[in-house]
């Protein structure tokens, strides 16, 4: 049976108030409901970043399951995305500088987009992470202050959505998928559903 048939039968709850998540889910096909987590992102020492991500989207998942673990047929999906260079993990940035430090930063070089996603059902919790490469051509000091001055990137890992105009103008390259970058690993969200509906 195709899978947006079975999701039918249950009640979707996306775990994130992110526009770019909420987009990409509807435009998979799903009926869905949002819930913000709140949590505060607490990450033991030395964790990799790999496990941070996928930590952080099981996180986010079991704190809004909490609000709905009474109800049948419920599935949370949670995510969370890390922008990463030279072992250096860029959330969204504290200001306006830090913003620009973050692009400066990441101008003409190659860095990583890991995101972690989690889908909680009442029987089940999977967990995983997808990564991306993406390469930046070089930015100049008016580029940059255009793109945060005119699309205030404070609420994006890394100060920068590779939908909004600087992926236009700076992006030369991507190793993995857009969806990834843009916060959502689709495809993988696509196998995880699969999975926990089929192994019931």
């Amino acid at each position: 049976m195709f899978l947006l048939d079975i999701l039918k039968n249950y009640k979707i709850v996306l775990a994130s108030k992110s526009p770019r998540r909420q987009e990409l889910l509807s435009n998979m096909g799903m009926q869905f409901t949002v819930c913000d987590s709140f949590v505060d992102e607490t990450i033991p020492p030395d964790t990799s970043i790999y496990d941070t991500a996928k930590l952080l989207a099981r996180q986010k998942a079991e704190a809004v399951f909490e609000l709905y673990r009474n109800q049948e047929n419920i599935i949370v999906i949670g995510g969370d995305t890390i922008v990463t260079y030279k072992k250096e993990i860029m959330g969204k940035p504290l200001d306006r500088s830090d913003a620009v430090r973050m692009l400066k930063t990441l101008s003409g070089k190659t860095h990583s987009v890991i995101s972690g996603l989690c889908v909680k059902s009442n029987t089940k919790t999977l967990t995983a992470y997808d990564e991306a490469k993406v390469s930046f051509s070089e930015l100049s000091e008016d580029d940059i202050v255009y793109y945060v001055d005119k699309y205030k990137p404070y609420d994006k890992a890394g100060a920068y959505g590779i939908q909004e105009w600087i992926g236009y103008r700076g992006i030369e390259r991507i190793e993995g998928s857009f969806f990834t970058v843009m916060g959502l690993p689709t495809h993988l969200l696509w196998k995880m559903l699969e999975r926990l509906l089929n192994e019931k």
